[in-house]
Order: C-alpha cells, then sequence, then structure tokens
C-alpha cells in the first residue's frame, strides 16, 4: 500500500542544526524557525467556533486553552529575563498567571477558583508584543557559533522547542472539546482513507547493545534529560508488526477489558472508579458501535488506525492479551524501542528529505492506517501516534538540569511519569529526533498508543531512590539533618520564632506562607500550630522533594564524605514530630517577584534566607504587603551576601555607600517598608551550618527581622 501524499500547505520547519561558520545565515534560520512555530501554533487555535471555548476544561486535570495559548509567549518572557536578555517585562500579571502549567498530583487537584483568566483579546495582544520582542532579540543579539548551553541563542531555541511541545498537547485538548466548540479546518484536514485493521503478528527483533545519550557538543537543541551516557544489552524479543489498532482493540473492550479488575494494575483500577471510562476516549459510543473523533471531526470508525489510550489501558490490555494467548506480553521498554529502531535502521531527522513516517505535519493533522509507513517488516516504527513504555523516566549516567529550566525534567523523575517514544503525526522539532525523552503520567491522554512485546526478561527500572544532586542533598541535610557545632536547625528555629511572634501579637494562626521554603521543613514546622501552610519555592527540585516527603513521610538522600566515598541518609516525617502537619501544608513552584493574585490573605509571610538571591528584591518588598491580612508578620532573614551573580546591584536594598555614607540592608528594609509595616522588637543573629563534605562546613549569621502591617 501506498503512503498518503506529503501535504504541501503547511510549513514544514527542519530542526537547526547548532554548528556552522556563518553567523548570519544561522540567525536567519533561526527567525524562520521561530516565526514558523509562532504562527503554526496560533493557526491551531483557529478552529475554535468562539471565545468561550478558550475557557472550557476539555480535559479536567488541565488548565483550560487560554492559558497554554498565553504561556508559550509568557515562557519566551520569563525566560529571556531570567537569562539576564532582557531587563524589563511586557506584562507581568499575564507572565505570572500563565507561566506555570500543570502537572497533577492527583486526580482532583486543580482548583479553578485560583484563576482569574485574561481575555482572549488580552492574550492575542500580548502574543503580538512577544512575537515583536523575540524578533528583536534574535535579530540583534550577538551570535558566535556552535550554539551551546551557555548561549543566549540557547534560550531562544528552548522557546521555541517548548511551544513546538505545547502545539501537541494543546492540540489534544481541542481534540477534547465537544464537537459543537470547533469546526473543520483544511490547514488541520484528517487523512481521509480507512479499511479493516490488519492481523497482527509477533516478529523476532534479535538481541543487541544500545548506546543513547547526547553530548554537550551534539549537532541538535536537546532537553536536559537527553544528555549524558546509557548503555545496555537488550535481550532478543518479539514486537507487534503493527500499532495496537482501533479494530484489534475492540476485542479487549468487548471482552470486558473495563470491567474486569484482574487486567488492570491498583493505579489503574484507582483510576477507572475516577473516570468511569468504559472505552477509550476518542471512541464515540452510536448504537452497538463507535464513531471516532479526530482533532476537529468526527467520522465513520477507522478500525486500521492506532487506537489512542493512556498507559493504564495499554497495561491492561497487553494483561488480557498474555492470559489470551498464553504467552508473557507488555509493553515494550525504553531500551527494547532504541533496539527495534536499530534493527530497522531508521535515519534522524537531519537525514531526511521527507519524513519517513506520519511525523512532522507533512502528510496530515490525523493518524493513518497502521499498515502505510514501512520500516523493513515492522511499521510505525516512528511516528502516527507515540508508542507507551515501560520504563518511568530517569536521567541518564552524567545527568544534569539546565540552569535556565531545572523544572522540565526533574518533577517527572518519581516513578510515576512512563516514557512515550517515537512522535505522532503532530511531534515536530526537537520531538523528531531520536534522542527525544518525554514523559507523561500514567493516566495523561497524548496522541498516544502503543505497540506490544513477547519477553520473559525483567522489566528493569531504576528510580531516584536516594537524591543524588549535590546542592540538594545539601538541603535536605540543612533542613532535615544531623546538627552540627551545637547549632539549632535553622528552618525549625526560625518557625518557632514566627510562632512565638505570631502569639505574643495576637495574631490569627490560620494561614501562613512560606516563600523561598526549598525542601520544606519551615513549612512542615508553622504547620504544627497553623491551620493551613503554603510553601511556595521558584526551583521545581526543590518543590519536587517537599512534595515527595510530604506524600510518603520519607525522605532520602547521599551525602558527600571525602574524595569518592559517601554515605546514605533517610528521614523520616514521623521521627521529626511532622507527620501529622503533612495534611495542612501545600506545595507549589512559583516566583517570589511575580506572585500570582491568588498568594493573599495571609496571616504569616516567612521569606527565609531569600532575599539576597532575588533578581528583584526591591520589588518583591514594596509589593509584599499585598499579601498579608491587617495586623499580620512579616519575618525575613538574610545573611545579605549580595553578589551581582543573582541580584543587579541597582536592584540591592542595602550593602553600598548612599551619599558618602554606608546604607545597609537594614537601612533598605525601614525605607521600603515604613510605608505598610512598622517593626516589631529588635533585629537578631541567626546562625546556620550548612554542611559540604564530612569537614567542611560554611558557618552563616543571619539577620532575623519581624515587621507588623498596619
Amino acid at each position: 500500500m501506498s503512503k498518503p501524499t506529503r501535504c504541501t500547505h503547511r510549513p514544514v520547519t527542519r530542526n537547526v542544526l547548532l554548528h556552522g561558520d556563518r553567523p548570519e545565515e544561522k540567525r536567519r534560520q533561526i527567525r524562520e524557525y521561530f516565526h514558523a512555530t509562532f504562527d503554526i501554533y496560533e493557526r491551531l487555535f483557529e478552529p475554535l467556533r468562539r471565545d468561550e471555548a478558550y475557557f472550557l476544561r476539555p480535559e479536567p486535570l488541565r488548565h483550560p486553552l487560554i492559558f497554554y495559548y498565553g504561556h508559550t509567549a509568557t515562557f519566551f518572557i520569563n525566560k529571556l529575563v531570567l537569562a539576564k536578555v532582557l531587563d524589563r517585562r511586557i506584562d507581568p500579571r499575564l507572565e505570572s498567571i500563565c507561566a506555570i502549567g500543570v502537572d497533577e498530583m492527583s486526580w482532583d487537584d486543580l482548583d479553578e477558583t485560583h484563576y482569574e483568566w485574561p481575555s482572549v483579546e488580552e492574550v492575542r495582544a500580548y502574543r503580538k508584543k512577544v512575537r515583536e520582542e523575540v524578533d528583536r532579540v534574535i535579530t540583534t543579539l550577538p551570535l558566535t557559533l556552535p550554539i551551546d548551553w551557555e548561549s543566549p541563542f540557547w534560550v531562544i531555541l528552548m522557546g521555541i522547542e517548548h511551544e513546538r511541545i505545547h502545539l501537541e498537547t494543546s492540540s489534544v485538548l481541542i481534540r477534547q472539546l465537544p464537537i459543537e466548540e470547533v469546526r473543520p479546518h483544511s490547514f488541520w484536514a484528517p487523512f481521509s482513507e480507512s479499511s479493516e485493521a490488519p492481523e497482527n503478528v509477533l516478529q523476532e527483533v534479535p538481541a543487541g547493545e544500545i548506546s543513547v545519550g547526547k553530548t554537550r557538543d551534539d549537532r541538535l537543541y536537546g532537553w536536559d534529560n537527553e544528555y549524558g551516557r546509557h548503555r545496555a544489552e537488550v535481550r532478543s524479543f518479539a514486537a507487534s508488526r503493527y500499532l495496537v489498532s482501533n479494530g484489534e482493540y475492540l476485542a479487549f473492550v468487548r471482552g470486558g477489558g473495563y470491567e474486569n479488575p484482574d487486567w488492570w494494575t491498583e493505579e489503574g483500577q484507582r483510576w477507572l472508579a475516577f473516570s468511569n471510562r468504559k472505552h477509550p476516549v476518542f471512541w464515540i459510543p452510536e448504537g452497538d458501535g463507535y464513531r471516532y473523533r479526530s482533532m476537529l471531526e468526527e467520522h465513520p470508525m477507522p478500525w486500521d488506525w492506532p487506537v489512542d489510550v493512556n498507559y493504564l489501558e495499554a497495561k491492561a490490555f497487553c494483561r488480557w492479551k498474555s492470559e489470551k494467548l498464553g504467552r508473557s506480553i507488555r509493553l515494550p521498554t525504553e531500551d527494547e524501542w532504541y533496539r527495534l529502531r536499530d534493527h530497522c535502521n531508521v535515519s534522524d531527522e537531519p537525514e531526511w528529505q521527507e519524513a519517513p513516517g506520519n511525523i512532522n505535519l507533512e502528510f496530515a493533522a490525523s493518524a493513518c492506517p497502521v499498515t502505510r509507513f514501512a520500516f523493513g517488516e515492522f511499521f510505525d516504527v516512528i511516528g502516527n501516534v507515540w508508542q507507551w513504555t515501560e520504563t518511568p523516566i530517569d536521567g541518564f549516567d552524567g545527568f544534569t538540569v539546565h540552569p535556565l529550566y531545572d523544572d522540565f525534567s526533574t518533577p517527572t523523575f518519581d516513578e510515576r511519569h512512563n516514557l512515550i517514544k517515537g512522535g505522532s503525526f503532530i511531534s515536530t522539532g526537537n520531538e523528531v529526533s531520536a534522542s527525544s525523552r518525554y514523559a507523561f503520567r500514567r493516566h495523561f491522554y497524548q496522541h498516544a498508543g502503543f505497540r506490544y512485546i513477547e519477553s520473559d526478561a525483567p522489566v528493569e527500572t531504576q528510580g531516584n531512590v536516594y537524591e543524588t544532586d549535590s546542592l540538594l542533598s545539601q538541603y535536605c541535610e540543612f533542613h532535615y539533618g544531623a546538627r552540627y557545632f551545637d547549632v539549632e536547625n535553622f528552618p525549625k528555629a526560625c518557625s518557632e520564632i514566627c510562632l512565638q511572634a505570631m502569639q505574643d501579637e495576637g495574631v490569627a494562626l490560620d494561614r501562613a506562607l512560606d516563600i523561598g521554603c526549598a525542601t520544606g521543613r519551615s513549612t512542615f514546622e508553622l504547620a504544627k500550630q497553623i491551620r493551613r501552610v503554603t510553601g511556595l519555592d521558584f526551583s521545581a527540585r526543590f518543590i519536587r522533594l517537599a512534595v515527595d516527603l510530604q506524600e510518603r513521610g520519607r525522605l532520602r538522600y547521599v551525602l558527600p564524605e571525602e574524595g569518592e566515598l559517601v554515605s546514605y541518609h533517610e528521614r523520616t516525617l514521623d521521627e521529626l514530630g511532622l507527620a501529622e502537619t503533612a495534611c495542612r501544608v501545600e506545595f507549589f513552584q512559583a516566583d517570589a517577584c511575580n506572585l500570582k493574585p491568588l498568594y493573599s490573605g495571609y496571616d504569616l509571610v516567612l521569606a527565609a534566607n531569600l532575599l539576597d538571591r532575588l533578581y528583584a528584591p526591591r520589588k518583591f518588598l514594596a509589593s509584599i504587603h499585598e499579601r498579608i491580612r491587617s495586623g499580620g508578620l512579616l519575618v525575613l532573614t538574610s545573611p545579605y551576601t549580595w553578589l551581582e551573580e543573582y541580584t543587579q546591584k541597582k536592584e540591592w536594598v542595602g550593602g553600598f555607600k548612599r551619599d558618602g555614607e554606608n546604607f545597609t540592608t537594614l537601612d533598605g528594609l525601614r525605607e521600603i517598608l515604613s510605608a505598610h509595616f512598622e517593626r516589631v522588637g529588635q533585629p537578631r543573629n541567626l546562625p546556620f551550618v550548612i554542611r559540604e563534605t564530612r569537614r567542611k562546613f560554611q558557618h552563616t549569621i543571619a539577620e532575623l527581622t519581624i515587621w507588623k502591617k498596619r
């Protein structure tokens, strides 16, 4: 069967190579890549029939589309500000509201009452300003080749690839909107042919070694989880010739697949109870059969197209298939997917004249028959729909986060996000490359399906049982570890001072905000007496650890001793007397200098050792009164270690000469806060010790001040 005709009306953009010897030509390529990305993302929203559709939530565990319409644009500005390429924002309110997406921690954690969404026209106008600003930056920013992690142009590429991810994830949300909210669109026309489902067969994939992982001098942009080293010997296995089609999956549905709990994992059973699902999400019951929902249209069921399911459904199908065949059927691991790709000798995107599969939007805006794109004796090794794997995502050996996007991968290193491989029809940019590694929660819907394999090889996964990142481990010990040199635990001491001050000043113990909470010790400590405590931190890595501790009650980390020697540590909320506080705390990622309006109405705000690490501490101090109730307290601690590495000198609150005289940070605090606060008591010294190794420690004295709002 011939493959479909390549689309000619849709712009096809190729990944920009990072190498070269002509900077101005590279600048032109990046500029074209940026505008093509911005254009195609905006065209994704053209099929919405009315503005009200932007504010619907087709997936109850995700934000409405208005968030994602603005989010990809705010990402450019937020990252360019963070990288100090820009020194001003375009719209601080919108850049806060649309800054951070959702990776839901439970079925029902998204509280829509927290959000006051901007209008469609407001976001549309904002996107126009962002386009002009990013174009100006690309046009004027000095460019040297090759582009690497430290290059300002890396931030531009980061924004472009980020928007291409959301092109795909937002298209899934549009696909879940009520059909009356969308209209067909020639740019997003689906494939038009279908037939009977083919009979699937298992075919041998020989054993072999896989070697993956990028080096820093790779020719293509990559996300942090793609870098490092990974090698593995993969045993032989048999893989299904085709992706599982709607027709093949129908036997599972009609065989009671959604009713028999024996085929579902414990997590799958909980999801079934929550979702009450009886069939795949894009199947529409009609009489005794089903119709099919593509992104913008409903069709007669294309039985030979791949089925769209989440991991939990794919896993249940494999268990059912194993029982039916009496053989060991399961999903492939990431290593096995790479081995299949190597076996089929699939080329990577820079070598393509045209896409070898239904990928990169080169053919249609939908899946197509599983029989159309052959890779030797297998079909759809890449493209059509993503393929779920058995592998929870983790970093390769040598993994490090990019300092400007530390929350891209690390929040998913929790053994709850499984990798999808191969890309879909709408995957573009980095998503189509062999090295791409994307993972989603197992109940998440993407344009994703699966192929199954037969193998007796055990599925080996290696999660982050012990936190090994040196900075995170250092903070784990600082918050929850041993006492050194007879110095009290700093977060605990801060919390005790706060609670005592609230009692002394007659402040209600109702709500508190811990800004810069890091791994969360002071948040838990405050919740001993305060009804509800919110912990915020800019670093998703810190928030991940705090949430893990809240949910699991246990924290494990590794500390350096000397040289290559390390020690292993475990702390529990129970042993710290904090187990009962877990239900009274919540943790979120947030920018202290650009907080969302919902963070307000607090009796106490604690900002411990945060001030001299903010990029805009003056703005933070000048607006913090808006977060605190009348009579409430603001507690600040800081060693006042002002460094231009973190804070431009013009933003320093103190620590400089003014009119020839010393101007201290305490002077600056009085000057900025006096309009809304009065100081309670005298400043006090509060020491803390940070362990670096068994024989190296930092001993610092912070100054603590308490301010009462008038």
